[in-house]
């Protein structure tokens, strides 16, 4: 079960990557073209948002059943504190994330009620920008990782 959750949820975060880049860049350029807010719009806004939930659920999971995450913290003393590896997915990994999902819902609920189409596109940029960034930051990429691959198999 372990292995199954890691491969769907680490290939989830290409669609969160994909879906958060194109909702983004259709907030930031409809914001600064001051373009009128379309369907098309709000459904990229939809994907981002819903991949970002599966993803999460997909997270919450693995966290129980993974020995990097909750089962981490059964060990005496807390050691898994004093590892880095071991804090970062028992720890920091999930807060930042939890963060990020909170801040791409946000950007989607305010943009959804705002009147104005470009002050729906500003929220939107900002708040799909603050949570792509950090989704970007707390991915254990290959780049400060290189032992985890970019793609599982």
């Amino acid at each position: 079960m372990y292995s199954t959750l890691l491969l769907l949820h680490s290939w989830t975060r290409w669609l969160v990557l994909i879906f958060g880049l194109i909702a983004f860049l259709r907030a930031l350029s409809g914001w600064l073209g001051r373009r009128p807010y379309s369907g098309a719009d709000n459904g990229m806004g939809a994907a981002f948002v819903g991949s970002m939930h599966l993803q999460l659920l997909l997270g919450l999971i693995l966290y129980f059943v993974s020995p990097f995450g909750a089962k981490a913290f059964e060990t005496a003393g807390g050691a898994v504190m004093k590892d880095a590896t071991g804090r970062f997915f028992a720890v920091e990994h999930l807060a930042m994330m939890l963060v990020a999902v909170i801040c791409a819902q946000v950007g989607r609920s305010t943009s959804k009620k705002a009147l104005d189409a470009v002050l729906k596109h500003k929220r939107a940029a900002i708040w799909f920008g603050v949570a792509l960034l950090v989704v970007l930051l707390m991915i254990p990429w290959g780049i400060w990782n290189p032992a985890r691959p970019l793609f599982r198999f």
